[in-house]
């Protein structure tokens, strides 16, 4: 049975109609601000090239690990979606019968938000007005493809059309950002930034750790073997990444620790993990130096710093080896950082020049840790809820946790944080709707005059993370 597919304009309001008036009215005055995206992983190729997009299930399934871990969990095996392993093998599957599997499995993505942001796509992007299902999968995948064909739906018309003001993606220091330098090249105004990741020339215990290492070598010319030198190397990479366009850079460490060594000290652990074996213990030290190394380079080059710790990557050791990393293995764990972060605030933490952005996937810190860390050092703002808390339930906690504590301008907005380009719009879409039905509850409540929530409206969709990163 053909449903239609209709998304309801009070949709995550509240169902007191005192809230959801006062709700609509403020979405209704920042539903069309530009969308500022900040943090995010999708690929600059994309806008350098301006080619189509390829079909639906490349672009909608296969970039996309919320998709399919959901998918896996029921039994869908990543093969089958076509998602290649480390080797680079895949046996071949249609594009069209991914979709296929999609659309059969999309139920499962109900009360999920998956579900609203592929909807929103569906209906705001392609103009479909039919739910998808097997039945309706064939029309989605033709109707959708059709549409990627035209020049309307090239990378930089979407981007152009989604008003999004300025996209950052994510890169290694050794990438050589060849295809934001042909952004910048063109004549095409769209404002497509880096970011400087360095967690792979960091953690000694990734995988690539070693390999990464030669790589900054060749790229610098500096033996980053040695650690004098390995340090002048993430120096000039850095000053690299911001004359691109960089004003922010991103630590995905397992923890907020932080640690400060002497030169010697940190000379002699970083030769110790470069000669093996790789202990954890050594590891997890010298990610916590480097952390506030990071930090003390940041009030150098002015690059605004994101931690965003509290993840066990990979947790499926079967699928890691198979598939490697990002394919939705990845599990929240529990974070401390009042401790963690103390060694970089106490040397740090009262520079006027640090700007630290502060992300978990452990909410019940909010309260606790965060809230209070950021409603005292003016270094530090907190960043929107992440990954498993982007979400409307999630942004909800968010905002009744860490309001009382840290008020509303020591966080800095919203990031998607995604590598599905065409989920940005929804996922902005649904950050402001669960803004505007906070602020709308604070009104009802008699905690501030409505034009005092319009202001913030404006702050919480805009302002804060324009002012944050520095854009």
């Amino acid at each position: 049975m053909t449903r239609p597919l209709v998304l309801h304009p009070d949709t995550f309001f509240s169902a007191n109609l005192a809230e959801r008036n006062i709700a609509r009215n403020l979405y209704d005055q920042i539903a069309n601000l530009p969308i500022l995206s900040p943090h995010g992983h999708t690929d600059p190729r994309w806008f350098s090239e301006n080619l189509p997009f390829s079909n639906p299930s490349e672009l909608l399934v296969q970039p996309d690990h919320y998709v399919y871990r959901m998918l896996y969990s029921q039994g869908v095996t990543l093969d089958t979606l076509g998602i290649k392993g480390c080797s680079n093998f895949a046996s071949h599957v249609e594009p069209q019968q991914v979709w296929k599997i999609f659309a059969e499995h999309f139920h499962l993505f109900r009360g999920t938000p998956s579900y609203y942001w592929l909807n929103f796509v569906f209906v705001n992007t392609f103009g479909i007005s039919v739910k998808l299902n097997a039945k309706t999968a064939d029309f989605y995948y033709n109707t959708i493809s059709d549409k990627l064909a035209t020049s309307a739906f090239l990378p930089r018309a979407l981007f152009d059309k989604y008003n999004i003001e300025v996209l950052a993606t994510t890169e290694c220091p050794t990438d050589s950002l060849k295809y934001h330098q042909k952004i910048l090249d063109s004549d095409w105004d769209g404002r497509v930034i880096t970011s400087f990741r360095p967690d792979s020339v960091i953690d000694a215990e990734h995988e690539s750790f070693l390999p990464k290492l030669k790589k900054l070598s060749e790229v610098t010319g500096l033996d980053c073997l040695h650690y004098p030198e390995y340090i002048k190397a993430l120096k000039l990479r850095r000053a690299y990444f911001k004359k691109m366009g960089a004003t922010a850079t991103d630590h995905g460490h397992p923890t907020a620790n932080t640690a400060v060594l002497s030169d010697s000290k940190a000379k002699a652990l970083f030769e110790k993990l470069i000669n093996g074996p790789v202990l954890a213990d050594d590891a997890e030290l010298f990610r916590a130096h480097m952390l506030t190394k990071m930090a003390e380079m940041s009030i150098e080059d002015g690059l605004v710093m994101q931690i965003h710790p509290g993840c066990y990557r990979n947790h499926n050791q079967q699928l890691f080896l198979e598939f490697g990393r990002d394919k939705g293995a990845d599990l929240p764990k529990a974070t401390e950082y009042v401790d963690a972060l103390k060694p970089l605030l106490d040397k740090y933490g009262n520079d006027s020049r640090l700007n630290i952005i502060l992300f978990t996937l452990d909410e019940t810190v909010y309260s606790r840790e965060l809230g209070p860390l950021a409603g005292h050092y003016r270094c530090l703002k907190l960043g929107p809820p992440w990954w498993f808390h982007d979400s409307p339930e999630g942004m909800s906690r968010y905002r009744k946790a860490t309001t009382e504590v840290a008020g509303f301008y020591n966080t800095v907005g919203f990031n998607d944080d995604t590598r599905a380009f065409l989920s940005i719009p929804a996922r902005h879409d649904l950050a402001r709707r669960m803004d505007c039905a906070y602020l709308a509850e604070l009104v009802v409540k008699h905690q501030i005059d409505e034009y005092e929530a319009e202001e913030l409206a404006v702050d919480l969709t805009y302002n804060l993370a324009k002012s944050a990163y520095k854009l």
